[in-house]
């Protein structure tokens, strides 16, 4: 099945320099947003800590959670909505200081007994209580950028051998830009930022190198054919000749990923969320940024090769 013929000739290669401007604004927006947020949200797998998540019958706002809790006595480190707005379902995370491990157990009994005594949250409910301690959270937060960084490096080398440096590098910045700009969108909606975000990322890398790999092969596949063409016109042909894959690919994801996130409900909602956003930016990626570093490349290599030739003659 084809929505876009092989023979398709739209000219990306002159779209490349706006779209790295583009690339360059949401990279700075995510950097942004990051550091106005000191980071990322981590969830209390991280920072360790207590979280609950809470459930309303009736729509409650998280100045109102604060408050009811502070009241008696439990002081929240965050209140964070979780989910969609309907859904009033609501993450409260405390501090060790404020929860100390022995005295989870009485603290699961008076959480229980503020939501159904408080009259503001009448008709709420605890869904879950989980405690993690602080060394445990450090621990995750180092695994977590080491799972991050040990998948670029490994497409790294495994691009290296399949094609040469220039694609690896192509690639490997292509990633290094999905993950930037889906941590910025995490980042602006405030989204808590959990072990299933850290999944979805990975998913989002995988995804991206995989789109990116099939332009590039096509690309090389196409440079044995010919070399009557320039480098450029290759590479727009090799994107062009992959597009209907390319969108099928993204369409056939969103199929399962849109339901995800509108029905699937408030624990897998972030995750769906992090995956829309991952493979909207993985698709444009694959097709101007990792093929713009490719063209720069070889662009720089045929200029150093003259200069080598000049030095000699």
């Amino acid at each position: 099945m084809q929505i876009i013929g092989p023979d398709s000739n739209y000219n990306f290669i002159s779209k490349m320099g706006k779209a790295f401007k583009i690339s360059i604004v949401l990279i700075l927006l995510s950097l942004g947003t990051l550091a106005y947020h000191k980071g990322p949200n981590w969830g209390v797998e991280f920072t360790g800590g207590t979280e609950i998540h809470l459930k309303f019958q009736n729509p409650i706002t998280v100045k109102d959670i604060r408050e009811g809790l502070e009241n008696d006595g439990f002081k929240p480190q965050s209140v964070q909505q979780f989910g969609l707005a309907g859904d009033n379902e609501y993450l409260v995370h405390f501090s060790p200081d404020v929860v100390p491990f022995e005295r989870i157990d009485d603290f699961q009994v008076k959480m229980k007994e503020i939501i159904t005594n408080v009259p503001i949250f009448k008709g709420g409910e605890v869904l879950r209580i989980d405690y993690i301690g602080p060394e445990v959270g450090k621990e995750l937060i180092e695994k977590a950028i080491m799972a991050i960084l040990l998948g670029c490096v490994g497409i790294l080398i495994y691009i290296i051998f399949r094609f040469e440096f220039g694609y690896a590098m192509g690639a490997v910045l292509a990633l290094l830009h999905d993950t930037i700009i889906t941590l910025g969108a995490i980042s602006i909606t405030n989204k808590e930022f959990t072990l299933a975000i850290v999944a979805a990322l990975l998913t989002v890398i995988g995804y991206s190198v995989n789109d990116t790999i099939v332009i590039f092969d096509r690309v090389r596949e196409n440079l044995g054919k010919t070399s009557s063409k320039s480098f450029n016109t290759i590479v727009n042909e090799g994107v062009n000749q992959t597009l209907s894959r390319t969108i099928l690919t993204a369409l056939t994801v969103f199929i399962v990923l849109i339901p995800l996130f509108f029905l699937g409900g408030a624990v897998i909602h972030d995750f769906a969320f992090t995956l829309i956003i991952g493979v909207v930016i993985g698709t444009y990626s694959s097709i101007f940024i990792a093929t713009a570093f490719l063209v720069y490349w070889k662009a720089r290599e045929r200029k150093r090769q003259q200069q080598q030739t000049q030095q000699t003659s």
